[in-house]
């Protein structure tokens, strides 16, 4: 199953990360079940200023 992420920014970062707080201990693993390209989604989602702190396992804005 792909998962389609929202297409506003803001909404797409706000279901990130509440995946990585409630079901996943890291991006990678979000990315490996959702089947998502990690490298695409960091890179739209910091063409819109917002960067992943592996250490708080969430998406912040620069």
């Amino acid at each position: 199953m792909i998962f389609k992420l929202p297409e506003d920014p803001d909404i797409c970062v706000s279901v990130i990360n509440m995946k990585l707080r409630d079901q996943y201990a890291s991006l990678d693993q979000l990315c490996d079940d959702l089947e998502l390209d990690c490298d695409r989604l960091i890179t739209t989602l910091k063409d819109h200023s917002f960067y992943y702190d592996p250490l708080t396992n969430q998406f912040k804005s620069i």
